[in-house]
């Protein structure tokens, strides 16, 4: 975090690292210091107007990646996922005794129901909307503020395995972190979002912003021509009545409504890093219980069961499957884990990977990933499942979508 004269104070900086290196107790990770940029390699990209900062160490997570081996997590728990299904509506059986939730498959149209105890409606943008169209909004009913953050992706602006984190005028942050190692991720956006959270899409002005955000500190300069991908999501933020995008607090509020006769819990607010505690609390709150262990907490997801490092992991898995290119190993043990063997079980050499697509996408992961992690379209692919969808070309991504159709079903027909 290069110092900006006129924001934040040195001394508010160090309190606020301080902070974090101790609230959370006992870290592996090593403790926040100030740095001099002039006499640093991470101070080389940047203009020489910044001559000393700080630096903090924090952990990084795949999202999309953290999302499905969750759901992965919960199928082997006895769980039904079911991806590309909206929920339409929630009601009351006849006799009263259980919910029924109205849902549509969104790729075969067919609308079907299920029937449920109780019901927690943790549908993100869609909470307050499930309800209202459900009949079971009240006077006391919890809002959601939608804030609309926004991404670009550049070629890479700087070497080296550490991120920045640049202020702003506003007295926003724009991160800029090595992503997909030819590139450089820049984010993020703040703006009120109205309308259809599944049509969010970054504007110009947020292009613009991020651009000049990098150029304020970067000897690089980049413009709109230099982005090769963007993606935009939207914060479904508990509505406190703050006035700035920015000053909503991220925390999040449980809703249960017993008025019906039948618990329903609607989740308003929350992130990703408070996600399993959130989970943890909303269990307990619609369950009833009393036990606050919470036994995830301690549980790897799937594929996170290695024993010595990721990276002494990397290097045994290039030995096992010395058949395949090191980078698609690296890459398979990095996505997948242990489940690595799962992905190429079976197979002894590049045969046995089936068709070569082109950069590393071979039939053998397609087929995984369709099988075990819900894939069913060649964006699953590309972009959920993976980010080759920045590497791979044209030609690719039409081989894959024409292909796709026969691999869900040939799964299909052998499960």
């Amino acid at each position: 975090m290069p110092f900006v004269a006129g924001l934040r104070p040195r001394w508010m900086i160090g309190l606020g690292l301080w902070l974090y290196d101790h609230i959370a107790g006992r870290s592996s990770l090593p403790r926040a210091s100030s740095i001099s940029l002039h006499d640093s390699l991470v101070g080389e990209p940047l203009k020489k107007d910044y001559r000393d900062g700080f630096k903090y160490f924090d952990c990084w997570t795949d999202d999309a990646r953290l999302v499905v081996l969750n759901a992965m997590d919960a199928k082997a728990h006895g769980a039904e996922i079911m991806t590309r299904t909206a929920c339409l509506q929630i009601s009351k059986t006849t006799n009263g005794m259980n919910w029924t939730v109205r849902l549509k498959d969104l790729i075969g149209m067919d609308e079907f129901q299920i029937s449920a105890k109780r019901v927690v409606n943790a549908a993100g943008p869609w909470v307050g909307g499930v309800l209202e169209t459900s009949g079971l909004a009240h006077e006391n009913t919890p809002r959601v503020r939608l804030i609309k953050g926004s991404h670009i992706v550049v070629p890479r602006i700087y070497g080296g395995d550490h991120a920045y984190i640049l202020q702003q005028p506003d007295k926003r942050i724009v991160f800029a972190l090595p992503y997909e190692e030819k590139f450089t991720l820049i984010g993020t956006t703040d703006e009120a979002f109205h309308g259809d959270a599944m049509l969010a899409k970054i504007s110009d002005e947020e292009k613009e912003y991020l651009c000049a955000a990098v150029n304020r500190f970067f000897e690089i300069q980049i413009d709109s021509s230099d982005i090769v991908s963007t993606y935009s999501g939207v914060r479904a933020l508990y509505d406190d009545g703050k006035s700035a995008s920015q000053n909503v607090t991220r925390d999040y509020r449980l809703d249960l409504d017993l008025s019906h006769g039948l618990p329903l819990l609607s989740v308003f607010g929350g992130k990703l890093t408070t996600y399993r505690m959130l989970s943890q609390s909303a269990v307990d709150k619609i369950t009833g219980s009393k036990n606050k262990s919470g036994w995830t907490a301690k549980s790897p997801l799937p594929g996170g069961d290695m024993t010595g490092g990721l990276i002494a992991f990397i290097e045994d898995q290039k030995k096992s499957y010395g058949f395949l290119p090191e980078d698609v190993v690296e890459r398979y043990a990095r996505s997948y884990g242990t489940r690595i063997h799962i992905v190429l079980q079976g197979i002894t050499n590049m045969r046995g990977m089936g068709r070569d697509f082109g950069e590393g996408l071979f039939e053998a992961e397609i087929l995984y990933l369709i099988r075990h992690e819900f894939a069913l379209k060649a964006e699953d692919i590309l972009w959920r499942r993976t980010k080759l969808g920045l590497h791979v070309d044209k030609k690719t991504v039409l081989a894959l979508e024409a292909a796709m159709p026969d691999y869900v079903h040939r799964v299909k027909q052998v499960s």
